[in-house]
């Protein structure tokens, strides 16, 4: 709407210009003479006035109705004291008429308006590239056929086929196929991930070389994608503290340019100017003070740091939680699930003389492969993911109590505890045995590999540290920040994950009640603590804690508790959120600054404080002003774009 009203308004302004007195002043040059002429100026002005302005007037009439009187009112009262002022000149009042100035003004800051609007719309782009990433049309499978229906059609219990490289429908569960699905739009993450039989998927993601049946879960405003939007538009559209400052600044200041403006008109007639060369001051004092940039300043950063948080998987539900995260001392992180895997994994090997670790555990993998125990699916994840193909076992067996055997490669092989070592009468060798106390001594399990009666290694089974953590705690160390952990867990457990990761502190054998007291605790010694969590267990901590972050939510952005809800189970995103905030504030401050220290400077020139050294404004430079500080505070605040989180 402000691209089509600047390009026919700058139509109508130029044949204003051309037969108007401005150019002639100032260049000597007289546009053709004909009969009607001299009444182009002001037909052509007050079709700029009428046309290009409307928009204005009608935006001081919404602020005069909300009792809010901003930029608008600044603007409409300038153009219309402009427009009244040359209308009374033109039928015989004694002055100069401002035709030219009132349509260069105009079309100014419909340029000016266009500029901005295009800025809060690439800002605010990200509710619309969500909303891109459904497909219009879904295939779903009737028994032996298949059907292309409008994804509206689609019903909870529905089977559609999702074909390589095309986006997935709706939220499901696979029930037929494996392919590798591209989250990265959704949770940030750039690898695929596969998803085999009854894995979920995501509305909006895309599939890869393979193909799969989903069974529908959720669609419409029932999807994790349709929830992300929704936390999005909040959270664009919620208000921080320095947006509620920005907003009662921007109102003084309307107060102020009025103000400004009376005394400008009365002072320069006190003076003796003449009436044209008073409104012209007043006219240009009020545009130039309007508080247009103080007004973009806060929300334009708002809107792109809420886009760049949802593109890394940063969901934010509460700017208050965002805009305090820079003031962070201390990260409170709840161990299991957050720092480690909360699953097991084998972390430590020790073997006898002769046999690898690799091998060891190829084939621990190979025996404990029949197993359910959570012990048993531990090491064979661990086996599984460095790439040893696990042998056939035969003759496998369970020993309630003691462990499993089971025969691989023609060997009889056991695993198990000590109570299996009891039952075999088998002793280890003093570095297995040494390994197994050293584990013990970290609160880990010690299971044992045992070859036809001996005991040829020793596995260290604990809840896994995430390959991530270690980075986490780094990159806040780097920024300053202390890194508390809080675990229910023995403190022997929780203190070998500390010491691992150089964790500050350590709050062992809490039980999920006591998490807020802790977070109190740490701030009645006067720290600003962030607690980074499940959203469930500890949302009382989450909510007792100067900000509380949900990690490990997933795809659901219904948790209630927390700030920001993190979309992957990534402790690096902890320091992220940092670094957004203090970006973001950056900015913000940045924009501030120049919006209220341009007016400062600019409203006594445009009131025409230097006029006795022929340093004076005209309406149209203060508008080209005014527009130029609004676009300097909309590109800074699009600067932010280029951060790398």
């Amino acid at each position: 709407m402000f691209r089509r009203k600047f390009w026919l308004t700058l139509a109508l302004t130029i044949p204003t210009v051309l037969w108007g007195h401005m150019l002639m002043s100032l260049t000597g040059w007289n546009a053709p003479a004909f009969p009607g002429s001299r009444w182009i100026p002001p037909v052509f002005g007050t079709a700029v006035f009428l046309y290009g302005g409307i928009v204005f007037l009608r935006g001081a009439l919404e602020e005069l109705k909300a009792r809010l009187p901003g930029m608008m009112t600044l603007i409409s009262l300038a153009i219309t004291v402009a427009f009244v002022f040359s209308a009374a000149v033109t039928l015989g009042f004694p002055g100069m008429p401002l035709w030219e100035e009132l349509a260069t003004l105009v079309t100014i800051m419909v340029l000016g308006h266009w500029i901005e609007m295009r800025s809060i719309s690439q800002a605010q782009g990200a509710v619309r590239e969500l909303a891109k990433l459904l497909p219009s049309m879904a295939v779903r499978v009737k028994g032996e056929s298949t059907e292309e229906v409008p994804i509206a059609e689609l019903r909870d219990g529905d089977v559609v086929l999702v074909r390589p490289g095309a986006s997935v429908p709706a939220d499901g569960v696979v029930r037929q196929g494996s392919s590798p699905v591209n989250e990265a739009m959704i949770t940030g993450e750039s690898r695929p991930v596969t998803k085999a039989e009854g894995a979920q998927v995501i509305a909006g993601t895309v599939n890869g070389s393979g193909s799969l049946r989903v069974e529908v879960t959720g669609t419409g405003e029932r999807t994790a994608l349709a929830g992300i939007m929704r936390l999005v538009e909040q959270a664009q559209t919620s208000k921080s503290r320095a947006q509620a400052l920005a907003d009662r600044a921007a109102f003084v200041l309307t107060l102020v340019a009025l103000g400004a403006g009376a005394v400008t008109l009365v002072a320069w007639l006190a003076l003796g100017a003449e009436p044209a060369y008073a409104v012209e001051r007043t006219v240009t004092t009020l545009v130039i003070a309007c508080p247009h940039a103080l007004g973009l300043a806060i929300p334009l950063v708002i809107a792109i740091s809420t886009t760049l948080g949802a593109r890394n998987g940063l969901l934010i539900r509460d700017r208050r939680g965002l805009e305090e995260a820079r003031n962070v001392t201390s990260v409170v992180f709840d161990k299991t699930g957050t720092l480690t895997l909360g699953e097991f994994r084998v972390v430590d090997i020790a073997t006898v003389d002769g046999l690898s670790a690799d091998e060891a555990l190829r084939l621990a993998a190979a025996v404990e492969a029949d197993s359910e125990h959570r012990v048993a699916e531990g090491i064979v994840k661990t086996a599984e993911e460095r790439g040893l193909r696990g042998a056939s076992a035969s003759e496998f067996q369970a020993i309630p109590g003691h462990g499993v055997r089971a025969r691989v490669d023609g060997r009889e092989l056991h695993m198990g505890g000590p109570a299996l070592l009891r039952m075999l009468k088998a002793d280890p060798t003093p570095a297995v045995r040494s390994a197994a106390e050293r584990a013990a001594e970290r609160g880990q399990a010690a299971i044992y590999l045992v070859q036809e009666g001996t005991v040829v290694a020793a596995f260290a089974i604990a809840d896994a540290i995430r390959p991530e953590s270690r980075e986490a705690v780094e990159r806040l160390h780097q920024r300053g920040i202390e890194v508390v952990m809080m675990t229910g867990d023995a403190r022997p457990v929780a203190e070998a994950v500390a010491l691992e990761l150089g964790i500050d502190t350590v709050f062992a054998e809490v039980l999920p009640e006591q998490k807020a007291e802790k977070v109190k605790e740490l701030q009645k010694q006067g720290k600003r603590v962030a607690m980074v969590g499940d959203g469930v267990n500890d949302a009382p901590a989450l909510v007792t804690s100067d900000v509380g972050i949900a990690i490990g939510a997933g795809t659901d952005v219904a948790v209630e508790a927390g700030d920001v809800v993190l979309v992957r189970s990534d402790p690096r995103d902890m320091p992220r959120i940092v670094e957004l905030s203090r970006a973001t504030y950056r900015k913000m401050t940045q924009n501030l600054f120049w919006a209220t220290g341009y007016n400062v400077i600019a409203i006594p020139l445009a009131a025409g404080v230097l006029a006795p050294w022929n340093i004076v404004l005209s309406p149209a430079v203060g508008a080209v002003l005014m527009s130029l500080s609004t676009v300097v505070v909309a590109v800074n605040a699009q600067l932010l774009r280029r951060l790398k989180l």
